[in-house]
């Protein structure tokens, strides 16, 4: 039985013990269905549609960035689209914010895994972190935490400063409104988007972990502000990407609107591209080749190819076409069309968690069933609605606490939960049972009330490197996060573990009687508990990684040997080929990236249209 199966079963065990003690529940499941219905039906509308033969623009991979570009390039309807998913439908069982941990355990989950390390994911299964991706329409957007945040300004100034015109501040700006269509109410309102197609909002239910700890880092020295605004360095609770208590992916948000309505637009899911078609005497990108409907095949590209595949399928599929390190490729058995620095340059955000005990109730599994849970998510509010658990947010420039308007190296952001409160964080994560039993058993075992704090460096230093397995597209690369191979990682990691522990010398933790639980990794006995090499230790072990993978088909000026793909995201070397997702950023944003890879295909979409001549 598949994961997505033990899910479904999972909720309506869950509506059953509901069943049991309200009466109403039964309209409230039917409700529920019928919600579910509606978005099968607009699902189903692809079966309808035969993919031809031959279109204007192939787009590969229907995630955040795919169904904007997408649904962006066949507003001209005299260009034919198609958008071509590995994964299948989404579906309204995966737009439950609070399920979102179950999502990784599921068939729209990638699961790949980094190569085992001897200084990071020491906690994890075989010293391997898991690396989820989506496999799904909607892409990550309907995996992730709907954590919606921008970066900071520097960020794209950074990104022009190193050479990529068109990249800076002032000009990604207008496509952060373009797409943001925000009901945040206290959002500085000449900096938010208000109409675009990706909603955004508070979570209408807040516990008082999140109270307490929005009041401390108050305390602490930050304001309250609008995060996403001019200035990033503050407290805040949650923006996220949903919308009535209801996650918005990029398929809800650019390609549901559409279903019927344009015929110029074709989808095609369950749909494996094997790889990009280049003549390699004119270096030309002319189609691709895809495993789709039980065979291989063939269809052309009259203006171009789009790569939006992710920073882990695209260098694969990039390579796997001929485009990539040409030592590298032939080592494999490929013969390199062009030689790029393809899958270098990988970039990743890590938190390691740390758990907290309190006086007041926290998120708990059995809570799930709560008969009022599923009524108020109906009625687009209450629990269910926090994505993951996940409810406030704050950012510190560690370097420069007294700078009002720094730019921040550290996240930290609140989960009203502790590791034992849902049984998929930890096989989510992949812990080794011995950690587990360790830290947090007696937290599940005594149903004891706790929370985590996740620390998250924002501007790591470390590189790692995604390579070829073999030329079977079906096997998965080999990737090497390369954590903490930089010691400023790990550095501003125990920096963030501890400010996220000073917090509770804060009255508003204190309110809550909030104390840090104290067990400790056995793997770590050298160390003196709570010196500073226990707590590089501790980092070491849990390495969680906050699946903002990127960087690895880098956008740079083409003095730049390190880059891929020049600043209107053209391939270098060959023609009609470009990229247009996370891979292309030089250097990751001091954030949550789902928001800037939006961001990214909006502008990709008006350079193409600018390209061929759509708009000026």
């Amino acid at each position: 039985m598949t994961s997505k199966w033990n899910l479904c079963l999972l909720i309506a065990g869950c509506l059953s013990l509901v069943a049991g003690q309200e009466g109403n529940v039964l309209l409230e499941t039917l409700n529920f269905l019928r919600r579910g219905q509606s978005d099968v039906e607009l699902e189903n509308y692809d079966n309808t549609q035969q993919m031809d033969s031959e279109y204007d623009f192939i787009v590969v991979g229907a995630g955040t960035a795919g169904c904007a570009l997408a649904a962006r390039l066949s507003e001209n309807p005299k260009w034919k689209v198609l958008l071509l998913e590995a994964g299948g439908p989404e579906r309204l069982i995966m737009d439950v914010p609070i399920a979102a941990h179950f999502l990784q355990l599921g068939e729209m989950n990638w699961k790949y895994r980094t190569q085992p390390s001897d200084h990071a994911c020491l906690a994890m299964n075989n010293n391997r972190c898991n690396w989820p991706r989506g496999k799904v329409m909607g892409g990550s957007s309907v995996l992730n935490y709907m954590m919606y945040t921008r970066g900071n300004r520097r960020d794209y100034d950074r990104w022009a400063e190193l050479g990529n015109s068109g990249w800076s501040w002032k000009d990604v700006l207008p496509y952060f409104k373009k797409y943001e269509g925000s009901s945040v109410p206290d959002a500085e309102e000449d900096m938010v988007g208000r109409n675009g197609p990706v909603k955004i909002s508070y979570v209408n239910w807040r516990s008082k972990i999140a109270d307490a700890f929005v009041d401390a880092a108050q305390q602490d020295g930050l304001k309250y502000r609008d995060y996403n605004g001019r200035i990033q360095n503050g407290v805040a609770y949650l923006h996220t990407t949903t919308r009535n208590s209801t996650r918005w992916s990029s398929n809800r948000a650019y390609l549901y609107p559409l279903k019927g309505k344009r015929s110029n637009l074709h989808v095609k899911k369950n749909a494996l591209v094997t790889r990009v078609l280049i003549d390699p005497q004119t270096k030309t990108a002319y189609g691709i080749m895809v495993q789709t409907d039980g065979r291989m095949q063939k269809v052309l590209a009259r203006k171009e190819v789009i790569v939006s595949a992710g920073a882990i399928n695209t260098p694969q599929l990039l390579m796997l076409s001929g485009v990539g390190p040409a030592k590298h490729l032939r080592e494999v058995g490929i013969k390199p069309i062009v030689d790029l620095a393809v899958g270098y340059n990988l970039q990743d955000h890590t938190a390691p968690a740390v758990t907290f005990t309190t006086n007041v109730t926290s998120l708990k599994f059995e809570d799930f069933a709560d008969p009022s849970w599923l009524t108020r998510f109906n009625h687009r509010e209450g629990p269910y609605g926090s994505p993951g658990g996940c409810e406030a947010i704050a950012f510190w420039d560690l370097d420069h606490e007294r700078d009002a308007d720094g730019w921040p190296d550290i996240e930290l952001f609140l989960v009203g939960g502790s590791m034992s409160s849902n049984p998929a964080i930890s096989r989510a994560f992949g812990l080794k049972k011995s950690i587990y039993d360790s830290l947090f058993a007696e937290i599940e075992d005594k149903s004891i009330n706790a929370f985590m704090i996740f620390p998250m460096i924002l501007r790591p230093k470390s590189r790692g490197r995604i390579m070829l397995k073999s030329t079977d597209p079906f096997k998965y690369p080999l990737i090497h996060a390369n954590y903490f191979s930089h010691p400023y990682d790990v550095d501003i990691s125990v920096r963030g573990l501890l400010k996220a522990i000073s917090l509770m010398n804060q009255n508003g933790m204190k309110g809550i009687e909030a104390k840090l639980w104290e067990r400790k990794i056995p793997t770590c006995k050298q160390h003196p508990y709570k010196s500073w090499g226990y707590w590089a230790c501790y980092v070491r072990h849990f390495t969680f990684t906050i699946y903002h993978y990127s960087g690895t088909a880098k956008m740079g000026p083409k003095s730049d040997r390190a880059a891929v793909v020049d600043d209107r995201l053209r391939v270098y070397g060959i023609k009609n080929l470009r990229v247009a997702d996370a891979s292309i950023m030089p250097e990751i944003i001091a954030g949550h990236p789902n928001g800037p890879v939006f961001m990214i295909a909006e502008k990709a979409a008006d350079m193409i249209k600018q390209d061929h001549g759509f708009i000026k």
